[in-house]
């Protein structure tokens, strides 16, 4: 059987068991039912897999997606291959306001990761066999398009000396809880102190400086942001959540 962390043995014990993951059966009808006042935020199913088809339009065989977030340690999908990635001309970015519950709240909301506009990004691909997209995807789209935030688009990545297409879930300015405009003391505030039910805002962006360290890469923003929380913390007298 072919081992899909062949080229990334260190990453064996660092990706979640797929099998095991709360979001493989996460479906977006399920938080409603849990949550009825998100309703309204919450894209339903039609317009879910209606952006998914379009996404999807026109594709055939493996399909790579791409993850810069929480898809580097968790993604739930059943995967062939696992590969460090870079796309160019993107950034990840923690640009993405939660308030909802997740990992922020209306009195301290939190921030989430994007891949936006700027000098590049790495990340780790996940090759998806032709046999499962269908079901994948469909699991995929429940997490990520669960409501507006994102455009799943497919964009450029390099992979070892190879050239790809891979399907990630990029900033969607149009939506109001993307904010560019943040400053990095409301950043620094917002990672501080957002917690939901998914864990606290500042043990999210950890988790991506701590994922990208396993590989050997830095991503000096996101590292800085974090340094700066953690000093921010120390000062106020608190320790981050649990």
């Amino acid at each position: 059987m072919h081992d899909p962390f062949v080229h990334h043995p260190e990453l064996r014990d660092r990706i979640a068991d797929p099998e095991t993951s709360l979001f493989r059966t996460f479906r977006a009808e399920d938080l409603i039912v849990q949550e009825p006042h998100l309703s309204d935020w919450v894209y339903p199913e039609a317009r879910r897999e209606a952006i998914r088809a379009e996404a999807l339009a026109g594709h055939s065989g493996d399909l790579w997606i791409f993850g810069y977030g929480s898809l580097m340690w968790n993604p739930a999908l059943l995967f062939a291959e696992v590969r460090r990635a870079h796309v160019a001309n993107h950034a990840r970015r923690l640009i993405l306001v939660e308030y909802r519950g997740g990992r922020g709240t209306a009195e301290a909301p939190g921030l989430m990761a994007t891949l936006d506009s700027g000098d590049g990004c790495d990340g780790l691909a996940f090759r998806i066999a032709a046999a499962d997209v269908e079901t994948e995807t469909d699991i995929l789209f429940q997490r990520e398009m669960l409501a507006p935030g994102y455009l799943a688009r497919f964009i450029p990545a390099r992979i070892g000396d190879e050239e790809v297409r891979v399907l990630s879930f990029l900033a969607d300015h149009d939506v109001p809880d993307v904010r560019p405009d943040l400053t990095h003391e409301e950043q620094v505030r917002y990672v501080a102190h957002g917690a939901g039910d998914l864990g606290t805002s500042r043990d999210y962006l950890a988790s991506i400086v701590g994922h990208l360290g396993e590989l050997g890469i830095v991503d000096q923003p996101c590292t800085d942001l974090l340094n700066a929380v953690d000093t921010y913390l120390a000062t106020a007298g608190k320790e981050p959540a649990p």
